[in-house]
């Protein structure tokens, strides 16, 4: 005795693999904000040591913040800005005997548009 069956036949297809993305992390800037207390060299030697900027560079950045009010000195994750950004306020100008000069003004903001 044989049964047939009303139902269609059903075929299986495998389904189809997700793209995955990976979720980039935005950006931020490092900012560095024109002062008159802090002498260039000052500024050249911090840009240098927390960035690693040739002196060149140190130099534009330098003179871009002192001219615009303030330079974009770095990009980059968060955690990381918000580590530059600490660095570069580590440094302190001691100019005589009792003046500190106190650190550079810098801070973090999110970069527009990426």
């Amino acid at each position: 005795m044989t049964i047939e069956s009303s139902l269609p036949e059903v075929t299986v297809r495998p389904r189809e693999k997700e793209k995955k993305q990976t979720r980039r992390l935005p950006p931020y800037h490092v900012i560095l904000e024109n002062d008159d207390h802090h002498s260039f060299e000052f500024v050249i030697e911090a840009l240098q040591k927390a960035l690693g900027y040739s002196q060149e560079r140190a130099y534009q950045l330098m003179m871009q913040a002192h001219t615009a009010g303030r330079a974009v000195v770095w990009t980059g994750p968060k955690e990381v800005a918000e580590l530059k950004a600490d660095q570069m306020r580590s440094f302190h100008e001691i100019r005589a005997p009792a003046a500190n000069l106190g650190p550079l003004s810098c801070y973090i903001e999110p970069a527009p548009g990426e």
